[in-house]
């Protein structure tokens, strides 16, 4: 099993910056992607970005040259550098990794951008 827990979420102004980390912890060895995927609201959640231990990153359209995605293949560990926010980049956003095939889900953290 994988325990995947997140921190750095809060309120925002429009145009501020936010920065998201993520630690997995328990069966670490082989988890080969982790990223952030974001919930808004009466929405489906949805891939904010991603990021193999090999280095290849994917980005949602809407938040490419905004957000940078990084990780640690060592510690497992994920974190999103989220710049100029806007309303829209509300959401409860989580946290994921995949290892072997299976996806784990961390519990998420809320995203609040508003004036």
């Amino acid at each position: 099993q994988v325990q995947l827990v997140e921190s750095g979420g809060g309120l925002v102004q429009p145009g501020g910056s936010l920065r998201l980390s993520c630690a997995a912890s328990g069966s670490i060895f082989r988890i080969n992607a982790m990223g952030w995927y974001r919930q808004a609201p009466g929405k489906q959640r949805e891939l904010v970005a991603r990021i193999n231990f090999g280095g290849i990153t994917n980005y949602e359209d809407s938040v490419k040259g905004r957000f940078t995605i990084s990780g640690d293949s060592a510690k497992r560990t994920v974190s999103l550098a989220m710049n100029s926010l806007k309303a829209e980049d509300t959401a409860v956003y989580f946290c994921q990794a995949r290892r072997l095939g299976v996806d784990y889900w961390g519990k998420g953290t809320l995203v609040t951008v508003s004036s």
